[in-house]
């Protein structure tokens, strides 16, 4: 495709992670200009790599975070600018056979597991505070027949103290939920639906009009702004999402569960 059709400058790769820097690396050196699905790649120092190389062949790069495009995601971070945390705690959980029902490559060395939709918990967490925190501990645990964990416990070092955790959950049959509480020194900001509603103290708030507006919908959002870094040959890659995970595995305490069957 790179060789046969130079009139395609963009390329948007959506497949899993670890097999994506071939592809990425291979369309920068053809010149085209890259997308990335969240998460940008299966190791950070890969996506350092294209990072510099995107830099290097002067062509965009962009690591995509879907939820942080998520409707009041926006209005969270401008009303915790000037707010002191006081305690934060997420709760994402959901069911895997649900989401991701026969995609084995979830569970091998390299997909994430509950990480895979828990990046997103931290994709909104790194864009809303207004002071960055850093894992402390961390507990993993893995199906015996999976690489990969099903559930995670998170806690966070926050510069004002007071508890800073998130949990995961890849097992959960009910009620799925993706919330973001945080207490402050104004009140307590939930964001809920993954970001789609945000509600202090209980009430909801309403959210600016172009919350949704013509480009309605988080991935309509990212290609906008995917097509203003290519107008600006700019390059977009933050990591601090990957870096919470890179952080939970290596600090993470092992647990073997029951074996996951699809």
């Amino acid at each position: 495709m790179l060789r046969e059709r130079p009139d395609i400058t963009v390329v948007s790769l959506c497949l899993p992670p670890v097999p994506r820097f071939d592809y990425a690396a291979a369309a920068i050196r053809a010149g085209r200009h890259v997308m990335l699905e969240k998460p940008p790649g299966a190791t950070v120092a890969e996506c350092l790599e294209l990072d510099a190389m995107a830099r290097a062949a002067g062509v965009s790069l962009y690591a995509t975070w879907h939820s942080r495009e998520a409707a009041a995601v926006a209005s969270a971070k401008a009303w915790l600018w000037d707010r002191r945390v006081k305690r934060l705690r997420i709760t994402w959980k959901e069911d895997v056979r649900r989401w991701h029902p026969g995609q084995e490559w979830i569970w091998r060395a390299g997909g994430l597991g509950v990480f895979d939709p828990g990046i997103n918990a931290l994709s909104i967490l790194t864009e809303i505070l207004p002071d960055p925190v850093h894992l402390t501990s961390a507990d993993l645990f893995f199906p015996q027949n999976c690489d990969t964990p099903i559930a995670a416990r998170l806690a966070f070092f926050h510069p004002h103290g007071g508890e800073a955790v998130a949990e995961f959950d890849w097992r959960h049959e009910g009620e799925q939920t993706w919330t973001i509480a945080i207490d402050t020194d104004a009140g307590l900001l939930a964001l809920t639906g993954g970001g789609a509603k945000l509600a202090i103290d209980g009430v909801a708030q309403a959210l600016p009009p172009d919350a949704a507006g013509a480009l309605g919908g988080e991935y309509p959002r990212l290609y906008a702004k995917m097509a203003a870094l290519v107008r600006s040959r700019g390059v977009d890659m933050d990591l601090s999402p990957m870096i919470h995970v890179a952080d939970a595995f290596l600090l993470g305490r092992r647990h073997v569960v029951d074996a996951f069957v699809d």
